[in-house]
């Protein structure tokens, strides 16, 4: 005699939802007050930008840019991230993680810190 499969008494395999920490970016009330918020359009943007950067479901693609900088200063971030034992280019992309997620500017003249 066969069995009959109940499809409610099956357990699923697929187990509870994962609970993920959702970013926040926060505004200054400068920010907010000088801003034209006429069009929220870029606001949303930036920061559907920003929720899909740190989702670590979402699949990235990465995009080619080209910068000039300072010979000098390519090199020494070069031997420094080479201290790091990183890849400078590594380096680079998680330094404008850390700028984004910081939301404040960078002080001019003062490394950050």
């Amino acid at each position: 005699m066969k069995k009959s499969k109940d499809k409610k008494s099956k357990k699923s395999k697929i187990g509870p939802a994962k609970k993920t920490k959702r970013p926040i970016q926060l505004a200054s009330p400068s920010q907010i007050v000088g801003s034209d918020l006429d069009d929220v359009t870029p606001i949303v943007q930036f920061l559907e930008d920003f929720r899909n950067m740190v989702d670590p479901r979402a699949q990235h693609k990465s995009k080619l840019i080209s910068i000039k900088i300072p010979e000098p200063l390519l090199a020494a971030f070069k031997f420094k991230a080479t201290q790091e034992k990183t890849p400078y280019q590594t380096m680079i992309k998680k330094l404008m993680v850390e700028w984004l997620e910081r939301g404040r500017p960078l002080s001019r003249g003062h490394p950050p810190g």
